[in-house]
């Protein structure tokens, strides 16, 4: 509307001025002076007339179009709205007013054999016509802007972001419209434009190298699922340990569990090792892995009173029953009583039993999961009884009670067997040891 309505005012404007000036037989110094004269009046008034409707539509239609767009149901509008794609639209309306106000000025008013209108108009109508393509792709960056961000709502867009995409298709269309653009303000054709620039094609491949780069790596790491917004990932070459928050063309965001944020580039997840926790989230279980180091000095056989006394523990009742049975029937049909001879109980064997009852007696211990008791090679810090369970929650902080719930219950178990964790000395040790004492516990059986 603002473009049909400047041509009506400044075609009849532009003719008056035609009317009134000066004919070549008067005077031609005179008629070439009014002329440039005429035609520096009719540029003012066409800027001026520009800057009204650019003071229209700011103030005016943009004001009037917001509010229509918050009032109605749809939130794609608002969006875009955000995005600024109807401002930069908003810069279109004055920059074609005057570029047909130039048309206008070249055919109604200049005649054509005056020498300034080639250099003077055209240069103008090749500003404008720059203008307008700069402004159209602006607002095409900032619609790609809005149309990620409703992407972004959907469910889909935690697993398939397009972020990356986004901003590859931005590059594109801000190299291809500054490319047009700029041909247009120098008079080439877009693609006779190109052909002088193509020498720089092994310049803009250096520029772009990363970009190029991390492209590769964006598809990668979508196409194959490897990464999306919420994994929990650890990636120790860059100190990343926590939560994705956002997932760009050049750079992912990791939230760690510090409240830092650390950015890592895309392409380094590609070409290096990451570990994304994803897997355990998504299976409901995490896993406990850890040791306990047990004294090789307290380890021996249980002998008939030890065995009473650990029978009146309930989670391993019935287990002592049935080795006793077990052991019995054996020693009857062997009929040899040598005590290397005849099978017997251990106190590691028996703990390691207890600890298998007590943690299947747990409720947040996951039964599906891999539930292992096992032995590990006996070394410098005595033999490790390695714990391999999963619990039924994923959540780090009920995790870490967990576990260590259990790693007290069992740390404090250990003297009921006879045994004890293996520790180096302190100096509190050394010092007990030069005084004559002793303040480790005693390496015999310590049963209440």
């Amino acid at each position: 509307m603002a473009p049909i309505l400047a041509v009506s005012v400044l075609s009849p404007l532009l003719t008056v001025y035609a009317h009134t000036t000066a004919t070549p037989e008067d005077d031609p110094q005179a008629f070439k002076l009014a002329e440039v004269t005429d035609i520096a009046i009719a540029v003012a008034i066409l800027v001026g007339l520009s800057i009204a409707v650019l003071v229209i539509t700011r103030l005016l239609v943009m004001p009037l179009l917001r509010r229509v767009i918050k009032k109605t149901r749809f939130e794609w509008d608002d969006v875009f709205l955000d995005a600024n794609t109807f401002k930069w639209l908003g810069y279109v309306p004055p920059a074609i007013v005057f570029l047909l106000g130039t048309v206008i000025l070249e055919s109604k008013f200049v005649p054509m054999d005056l020498a300034v209108r080639p250099a003077a108009l055209n240069l103008l109508q090749q500003v404008a016509s720059g203008f307008i393509v700069l402004c159209i792709m602006l607002a095409i960056s900032a619609s790609l802007t809005a149309v990620n961000s409703i992407y972004d709502r959907k469910e889909v867009a935690r697993t398939r972001p397009i972020k990356g995409f986004v901003q590859l298709a931005k590059i594109f269309i801000s190299i291809i419209g500054s490319i047009c653009a700029v041909a247009l303000v120098f008079g080439e054709e877009p693609w006779e434009f190109l052909k002088y620039t193509a020498g720089m094609t092994a310049v803009l491949l250096f520029v772009f190298k990363d970009t190029i780069l991390s492209l590769v790596a964006s598809i990668q790491l979508t196409s194959n699922k490897m990464l999306k917004v919420g994994d929990w990932i650890d990636v120790p070459s860059c100190g990343a340990d926590g939560d994705v928050i956002d997932i760009a063309l050049h750079t992912v965001l990791v939230k760690n569990f510090d409240k830092t944020i650390v950015t890592v580039p895309t392409r380094k997840l590609v070409d290096g090792a990451f570990r994304n926790w994803r897997g355990m989230q998504e299976s409901g279980g995490r896993r406990i892995k850890r040791d306990l180091n047990i004294d090789l000095s307290t380890i021996r056989f249980l002998d008939e009173e030890d065995i009473k006394k650990l029978g009146k523990i309930h989670l391993i009742t019935d287990y002592i029953k049935q080795k006793e049975i077990a052991i019995a029937a054996e020693t009857k049909e062997s009929g040899d009583a040598t005590p290397l001879n005849e099978r017997k109980l251990t106190n590691i064997g028996t703990f390691r039993a207890y600890v298998a009852a007590y943690l299947k007696s747990l409720p947040k211990i996951h039964g599906e999961f891999t539930f292992l008791i096992r032995q590990l090679q006996p070394g410098q810090v005595g033999l490790p009884i390695q714990i391999y369970i999963f619990t039924n929650t994923t959540n780090w902080v009920e995790y870490e009670g967990i576990q260590s719930d259990i790693f007290d219950h069992l740390l404090a178990s250990l003297p009921e067997f006879g045994l004890r964790v293996f520790q180096e000395p302190s100096g509190h040790d050394v010092a007990a040891a030069s005084a004559g004492g002793s303040s480790s516990p005693p390496t015999h059986r310590a049963f209440p």
